[in-house]
């Protein structure tokens, strides 16, 4: 479906992963737990709907992305804005210090495509918001 939006799109902003990872079986029916039986679960990566975005954007459009980081942070946002071919991410930490979940408040940072790096303070996210509306509008003027 993002696919097929995209065609009419000038700004994709891609708010979430739908998930990382699928399960490679899936069954058909409750699986009942049984006395010593271990149960194994594979997966395998699910398709990401934001790098095939990024190959199939158009001169003018604008695709906004997200990375949630528990380590090397800055990097690994980089490594995504630059494979997903975006033209900024927001990078939500996910430390002690920032409690993105069951809270209204966040702390971001801001990477553009040139790797320029804008960190915020934390605030309420409706301020977060703004602040990702503000950069998408200093893209389009």
């Amino acid at each position: 479906a993002a696919l097929q939006e995209m065609i009419a799109g000038d700004i994709i902003i891609m708010a979430a992963a739908v998930a990382d990872f699928t399960p490679i079986e899936v069954a058909d029916k409750k699986i009942k737990k049984e006395k010593n039986e271990g149960l194994s679960l594979s997966l395998k990566p699910t398709t990401d709907i934001a790098k095939e975005l990024g190959a199939i954007k158009r001169k003018g459009q604008l695709l906004i992305g997200f990375a949630l980081e528990t380590n090397d942070e800055i990097a690994n946002a980089k490594k995504k804005l630059k494979n997903k071919n975006l033209d900024f991410i927001v990078l939500n930490s996910l430390d002690e210090k920032n409690n993105v979940f069951n809270s209204d408040y966040n702390k971001i940072t801001i990477i553009d495509s040139q790797e320029n790096v804008t960190a915020f303070e934390t605030k309420p996210k409706t301020e977060v918001a703004a602040d990702i509306v503000n950069k998408i509008i200093t893209l389009v003027q």
